[in-house]
């Protein structure tokens, strides 16, 4: 199934934790095989990290675009609800017939565009991009500890895929019930047009989601804790590889709450159960459950949805970590305190969600505890920001794609995260919960900001990826249209929101008190489809870099110092052509060599007399 490698010297064995141990010995034997790979076992049905890191960020880009484009779908409709789209209805057919958005169809565009963008793009496009490219590679691992499963990892998210992208084209539309799926709505066949068959699949699409995540989870910790190269102890490990070491616990412990709360609403809706149900009447006509609560729904969602931001964001904050340091040369500052502020932010994850929850009719003594253990998770956030900023105070900055991409990162995070400390408090959320201040801020800190991350990740490591560079000119658009943008849509729904006007409407024209908005709505959706066509623009400098861009003359473009950066410019499966190299030293010493240059690899030995962190 891999391509033949050729594997030399005594320590041919992957190393077992730190020691290198050889016992090990028969985790490369698969890599001595001397036949040719075919198309398919190579490209489609790949076990080789690499490959399959591409294929997650591929099926990515394709949901993005997608996930993109129904945002300017329901924005034109925001923005001009009296205008006529001939457009419109060229992609979406009989649901906007005449060229305007038909009012049952309008939430499930806002629930598609939820749904794919956080779990299809920034979980599975995100995690499974970096953590499957950069953790073998990072850490000195041949391949993941299950290459298999990590094979099964990817199919299960393109079968889930199939699954999303099917219920769009189902008669009666996709899943409309919010990208949460509240129910009553979600639980009832009868209550809309989008709580049919769309539902149904889109239940089974996110039960397949979440086992791939699973199973990609448990892969990427176990080849983190087991399959370190010789010397690689866990406090010399990147930034990155121990954010995406937490991303995976928090979806191995949250997402399997996520999958039991969907299979009781699959209940609900297909076996006359009443998890979630209780005395509820169509009209004027009793339905037969009782005893059910829809807020053990919220419960069990919330469990995972707050745990799933910082799903999206730790990977984000690792390699804004590394580009940070790696292009201002400098070493991070406060290493320790980074990785602690990490197992902070991943244990406060799971005693917040019910900050989503204040205006449930919760206790306000309950309220009171998780407010304080909300305002709590600002600190371990706080901590990375500093040192984040600290790491390049007068550093010898290097204003390249990835590094743009990181301080527009660093910038979008702070802003973002400031807000929810307004909606961490009880009293203020009350006042603010479903407006539009809650859609500014998530989409800011957790949307565009995690986006940033990416995309700092994905112009880092294309070199790495496909042994050649993206046009720079073609990414600084990219950059300033994005980040200038991002500030244009959702700065001003703050204001919306702080004047009372709610999120999930079709049509704010009927309402007085919102009519003083209607030409801000318009500037928002412009600049969205604006923003809109940037990402096209990196969509071609990505394909095109692919085959077109300028090709590597070296195996290390930007002068890293990780272990990623020693392997061949285009590595083949197994990574490394002989021995696995060893590791000497932390992965941030950004000094004076001694030869002229300004980066130590962590391969070479310390010297006598050095200084090691």
């Amino acid at each position: 199934m891999s391509e033949k490698i050729v594997i030399d010297g005594p320590n041919k064995a992957q190393g077992g934790g730190m020691q290198g141990d050889d016992h090990h010995g028969h985790h490369d034997a698969h890599h001595d095989h001397h036949h040719e790979q075919h198309f398919i076992t190579k490209y489609i049905f790949s076990q080789d990290h690499k490959i399959i890191a591409k294929q997650f960020l591929i099926t990515g880009i394709i949901w993005a675009i997608i996930g993109a484009l129904f945002s300017v779908f329901f924005r034109l409709q925001l923005g001009f609800p009296n205008e006529t789209f001939p457009i419109m209805e060229k992609f979406l057919g009989e649901w906007a017939k005449g060229g305007k958005l038909n009012p049952e169809f309008y939430y499930a565009l806002v629930t598609m565009h939820g749904t794919i963008l956080v779990f299809f793009v920034l979980t599975a496009g995100l995690s499974g991009t970096f953590a499957n490219l950069l953790i073998p590679l990072q850490i000195g691992a041949r391949d993941m500890a299950s290459p298999f499963m990590n094979m099964l990892s990817y199919w299960f998210f393109f079968i889930a895929s199939v699954f999303m992208f099917v219920s769009l084209f189902v008669q009666t539309g996709p899943a409309s019930g919010g990208w949460t799926t509240y129910p009553p709505l979600s639980a009832l066949k009868e209550a809309s047009l989008g709580s049919g068959v769309g539902m149904d699949l889109w239940l089974i699409s996110m039960a397949l989601f979440v086992v791939s995540s699973l199973l990609g989870g448990l892969n990427y910790i176990s080849t983190i804790l087991n399959m370190r190269t010789k010397g690689m102890s866990m406090t010399r490990m990147p930034l990155t590889i121990w954010a995406l070491f937490f991303t995976a616990v928090l979806g191995v412990l949250s997402f399997p709450v996520l999958l039991s709360g969907f299979v009781l609403l699959i209940f609900d809706r297909n076996f006359g159960t009443s998890f979630y149900l209780s005395e509820i009447f169509i009209g004027g006509k009793a339905l037969p459950h009782i005893g059910g609560s829809a807020i053990l729904y919220q419960h069990l969602f919330w469990f995972l949805g707050h745990p799933e931001v910082y799903i999206i964001m730790l990977p984000g904050m690792g390699m804004a970590s590394e580009v940070l340091a790696c292009h201002s040369r400098k070493p991070i500052f406060g290493y320790f305190a980074m990785i602690i502020s990490l197992i902070g932010i991943t244990v406060l994850a799971f005693l917040v969600w019910a900050h989503h929850m204040f205006v449930t009719g919760m206790s306000p003594f309950l309220g009171s505890i998780f407010v304080l253990l909300t305002l709590l998770i600002a600190v371990p956030s706080a901590v990375k920001v500093f040192n984040w900023l600290t790491t390049i105070w007068r550093g010898n900055i290097k204003f390249t794609p990835p590094m743009m991409f990181a301080l527009g990162f660093v910038s979008l995070f702070i802003s973002g995260g400031l807000t929810g400390i307004f909606l961490g408090n009880s009293a203020l959320d009350i006042h603010l919960h479903d407006t539009y201040f809650v859609v500014a801020h998530f989409h800011i800190v957790m949307g565009v900001s995690a986006f940033f991350g990416m995309f700092a990740g994905i112009y880092h490591w294309f070199p790495k990826m496909f042994g050649r560079y993206m046009n720079n000119t073609l990414a600084y658009f990219h950059f300033f249209l994005t980040f200038a943008g991002a500030y244009l849509i959702f700065w001003p729904m703050h204001y919306e929101g702080i004047a009372g006007m709610p999120r999930r409407y079709y049509d704010y024209s009927s309402w007085e008190s919102f009519k003083q908005f209607d030409s801000l709505n318009q500037f928002i959706s412009i600049v969205v489809i604006i923003v809109f066509f940037a990402q096209l623009l990196f969509v071609v400098n990505f394909f095109v870099s692919i085959f077109r861009g300028r090709k590597l003359t070296g195996p290390n473009p930007w002068n890293a110092t990780t272990l990623e950066w020693t392997t061949p410019i285009t590595p083949g499966h197994g990574n490394w052509p002989g021995e696995i190299p060893e590791v000497h030293r932390w992965a941030y010493d950004y000094k004076d060599d001694g030869n002229g240059g300004d980066f130590i690899p962590q391969t070479v030995p310390v010297k006598a007399g050095e200084e090691t962190h």
